[in-house]
């Protein structure tokens, strides 16, 4: 195909989104949803996933004394929890220590008041552990202890998160499937348009020989350009979402806040991945729609 052509042929694509910019608009509006939504979803399963590793590499569980023992109990105690032979490292951490961390919460006046024997906190030792393999026996060694009131138990949560990455994961692909016909419908029916008001001018083209690959790739351009700014417009979104999500998603917890995937990390790959995205359902909507007007029954309808 001659360069003259191949410019030809683009111009005539991004000529028919303009002139049929409603329809091309709603394409884009619901791809851009579309692809918002995907990617949220993915997202959301990679960062689980990320957090539930963390708690798989880190050994260290806390250990929460009765607020009511005494310095002298817990260090004692301390001894105990040190003696279990699968716990490798045993590290006190008063409860003096513990409200300091709440000062710029509560305020310096409540802050004073808790001092002492009106410390509403308990002794806490971290605890690292030799064998993750025995971390279910050791946790209910450590619960058994005097003095025990609760010890972090983090396979717990790796359960719980690993069952919300799971239902994450089939929410998100039958979100993506219902918005996916959704969007190859539109798609398709923008190029149908474009295609029913430049009917003569095709119906000409194939008189003179015409072949259905110069006819088609028009309205293919068409389609991919629309799923390009929709990818380029979701990926945005997300990339600007993202840290201000994470930042409030860790404000809640802190064990989110160190496990997230850093933006830098992301921002790329979000942009490429979306971009083709986009270009490819584009692509596929105007590829099952052109070909279906090809046919000898499109023919007909656009009077060939």
């Amino acid at each position: 195909m001659k360069f003259t052509s191949s410019r030809y042929l683009v111009k005539e694509g991004l000529k028919n989104i303009w002139n049929n910019r409603m329809m091309s608009l709603a394409s884009i509006v619901v791809l851009v949803s579309c692809l918002i939504i995907t990617g949220a979803a993915i997202l959301i399963s990679a960062n689980l996933n990320n957090l539930i590793s963390t708690l798989g590499d880190d050994n260290q569980i806390n250990i929460y004394l009765d607020y009511k023992m005494s310095d002298i109990d817990a260090i004692k105690l301390g001894s105990e929890i040190k003696k279990l032979p699968n716990v490798d490292e045993c590290v006190f951490y008063s409860k003096d220590e513990g409200i300091k961390e709440f000062k710029d919460k509560i305020g310096n006046d409540i802050y004073q008041s808790m001092q002492g024997e009106n410390n509403p906190l308990g002794h806490v030792y971290k605890v690292k552990l030799k064998d993750l393999s025995d971390y279910r026996s050791t946790i209910d060694e450590i619960g058994k202890l005097d003095g025990v009131v609760n010890v972090s138990d983090r396979a717990a949560i790796a359960r719980a998160l690993t069952k919300l990455n799971y239902f994450v994961a089939i929410a998100g692909f039958w979100i993506v499937l219902i918005l996916g016909v959704v969007t190859l419908f539109i798609i398709s029916n923008t190029i149908k348009m474009t295609m029913y008001s430049r009917r003569f001018e095709i119906s000409i083209m194939k008189s003179v020989g015409a072949t259905n690959t110069f006819v088609r790739i028009p309205f293919i351009i068409e389609a991919m350009t629309i799923g390009l700014i929709a990818g380029l417009l979701s990926a945005i979104v997300l990339i600007c979402i993202y840290n201000p999500i994470k930042e409030s998603a860790g404000s809640i917890l802190a064990m989110i806040a160190s496990s997230t995937i850093p933006l830098e990390d992301l921002w790329l790959r979000i942009l490429v991945a979306f971009s083709c995205a986009g270009i490819l359902i584009g692509a596929l909507g105007g590829f099952i729609s052109i070909t279906k007007y090809l046919r000898k029954e499109g023919g007909e309808i656009i009077g060939w």
